[in-house]
């Protein structure tokens, strides 16, 4: 049986809307996000997931709300991974940031830094920023206002322009990682040369949204393509994850349907002609985990009553012990998935389940490894460091 993989998704308290109010914790502190990584890393988990936006939270997405009840201010997750990647060795950082008001070249040479300060473990999380008190704290164009009643599907085809252009984002954000040769920096002191010009490239991006001419100014990532990730609940963003993604996020609600998606996945991967490695496919859960039968449940309810109302959540939702989400995750596995995307409901309570019993409870099935299989990210999913797509042509 193959081993499954494994990552956490940080988002704040936990979750769940009110689990800032068990321990009231310290989230505007570096100490706060470096302890949950180190948590994390301690597990062996692949990697995290540290969760941004440009809009305040609110409850549903979208809706305005002033509820003195919820945690709505939030740090940059590029900065947060940038200070927690030195204090690890092993575990991959994965920062989120939006294709939707951002520039490729600044997406690009933000990621390509992190993959230096953390010896070739950083990704990037592309995220589409469909909501409209998001455009407008940017100010430069305008998204439509969304019913938050509406299916996923029919959310992602209003918002279909804006999953085309995040796909020319990750394009040319890929082409200036490799517009540096592994070895255009050469340091001749004899000659004065420090980089050999010949091996910097233009990338000469032209399309619909943008164009980008490139070279990037920072030089080929330690990994030469650190990890993409895309979150997808429809075909739309599936199609995304297919295009341009190393890892695409998915959120069934059974083994059955896990099946169907995956199947869907690589359907679109056959019409899109997807060359190379096939995109993995994670399973998103949000859990509330406890040793005790029964207890996991308990704290849920009780921080629904702490909240007012059960929040409404985008994945299926798990209250349990250890074992029982083992058992569910090695079921889904079978159905197709490559691994999985945790989300703990309470931090650090969760984390700490998953990095310490969840792992024990997957090895003692066979489905999770004992060490970190190399010292980069896409070591640990198994992706070789492809070459530069310039190298050898000319400069």
């Amino acid at each position: 049986m193959t081993h499954l993989h494994l990552a956490a998704a940080l988002d704040g308290a936990g979750w769940h809307p009110a689990a800032w109010r068990l321990h009231t914790p310290a989230l505007f502190t570096a100490g706060w996000w470096t302890g949950l990584v180190a948590e994390a890393e301690r597990g062996l988990l692949d990697f995290v997931t540290i969760e941004d936006s440009l809009a305040l939270r609110s409850e549903p997405p979208g809706v305005a709300a002033d509820r003195a009840g919820r945690v709505r201010g939030r740090l940059d997750a590029a900065l947060i991974a940038a200070r927690v990647a030195p204090t690890t060795t092993r575990i991959g950082i994965v920062p989120t940031i939006t294709t939707t008001h951002t520039e490729p070249f600044h997406i690009a040479s933000a990621v390509a830094t992190l993959d230096y300060v953390s010896t070739g473990r950083a990704g990037w999380r592309a995220q589409v920023s469909g909501l409209a008190a998001e455009a407008r704290h940017i100010g430069r164009r305008e998204v439509p206002v969304l019913d938050p009643a509406l299916p996923p599907d029919r959310i992602a085809e209003v918002l279909r322009p804006l999953f085309d252009e995040a796909a020319d984002v990750i394009e040319v954000v890929r082409r200036l990682w490799d517009s540096w040769e592994d070895d255009a920096i050469i340091r001749d002191v004899a000659t004065g040369r420090f980089v050999d010009n010949r091996k910097l490239h233009y990338v000469d991006f032209a399309g619909e949204f943008f164009s980008v001419k490139g070279p990037s100014i920072v030089p080929r990532p330690p990994q030469g393509q650190p990890l993409v990730t895309v979150l997808g609940h429809a075909t739309v963003p599936y199609r995304l994850g297919v295009r341009g993604a190393d890892v695409l996020y998915v959120t069934p609600g059974s083994a059955a349907g896990a099946r169907s998606v995956v199947a869907e996945v690589r359907r679109l991967e056959r019409a899109e002609r997807r060359a190379g490695v096939p995109v993995k496919v994670f399973g998103d859960l949000v859990v509330f985990l406890d040793p005790e039968p029964g207890a996991a449940a308990r704290r849920r309810r009780r921080l629904d009553e702490l909240d007012g109302a059960e929040p409404a959540s985008d994945a299926f939702v798990f209250a349990g012990t250890p074992g029982e989400l083992a058992d569910l995750l090695a079921e889904w596995h079978a159905a197709g998935l490559d691994g999985f995307r945790l989300r703990p409901g309470v931090l650090p309570d969760d984390l700490v389940v998953i990095a310490r019993e969840l792992t024990a409870q997957l090895r003692a099935r066979g489905l999770f490894r004992h060490e970190y299989p190399g010292t980069t990210l896409r070591a640990t999913l198994g992706l070789e460091r492809p070459a530069s797509r310039y190298a050898g042509s000319r400069a």
